[in-house]
């Protein structure tokens, strides 16, 4: 695996957001933004996008316009005001405090300032909460391995635990992964309103491209709240 620089002087590295009503990570998204469905989107690790979402919810503001499947079991929402602090995927050793992220002057999420720290869309759905929540993170660095490094080892059934400001601690259970070229990115699976607390773990996969300082594909794994 290529070691390469997200903070590149010529390439600002961002993720690129997604679109229906929640909001995905870097240019960025996650929580209720919305954006133009037809346009392509790029996560973490690489350059800003080019969708101009605008959002139009709060932190913590729920995907599905709140509505939650009657069939599915009963789970206590985040508080309000509470926000994420740090994510743990034991499987893979990740300990991470949370940066928040938001949406560039470009129209696209910021990623994580740290190589490595994850960083969670902070206008978007805190994890927990109805709808899929947001957390982006880098694959290398300019010096070594990042964050996100492992995380096409994660398998069904890992844990991922996120801790919220008020202690509490989500725990969600890895239901599966999605490769993609960034030219096709699966918006509607990434972003796409969930009447169920659910988690998207984004960074970046593939080959690296030298001659553009990106990867060519993006990795997102899910994950659904345990209740």
């Amino acid at each position: 695996m290529p070691v390469t620089s997200w903070l590149s002087a010529h390439k600002r590295a961002a993720i690129a957001l997604g679109a229906a009503l929640v909001v995905l990570v870097g240019g960025v998204a996650v929580a209720a933004v919305a954006a133009t469905p037809d346009r392509s989107v790029e996560a973490a690790g690489d350059a800003p996008g080019e969708a101009a979402p605008s959002t139009t919810g709060t932190p913590g503001s729920a995907a599905a316009d709140g509505f939650q499947d009657p069939a599915a079991p009963s789970y206590t929402a985040p508080p309000a005001g509470a926000v994420p602090t740090r994510v743990q995927i034991p499987s893979i050793g990740v300990d991470s405090g949370l940066e928040d992220l938001g949406i560039g002057a470009a129209g696209e999420l910021d990623p994580p300032t740290a190589w490595e720290s994850a960083g969670w869309y902070a206008g978007g759905v805190v994890p927990g909460g109805v709808g899929p929540a947001i957390i982006a993170g880098h694959i290398d660095s300019s010096t070594g391995p990042a964050v996100f490094v492992d995380l096409a080892d994660l398998a069904p059934g890992d844990e991922v635990l996120v801790t919220l400001s008020t202690g509490s601690v989500e725990t969600f259970r890895v239901t599966g992964s999605e490769r993609a070229a960034k030219a096709a990115f699966p918006t509607s699976d990434v972003y796409g309103s969930s009447p169920t607390p659910s988690l998207r773990l984004i960074t970046c996969d593939g080959r690296f491209d030298t001659s553009t300082g990106h990867y060519d594909d993006n990795l997102i794994v899910f994950a659904d709240l345990v209740v």
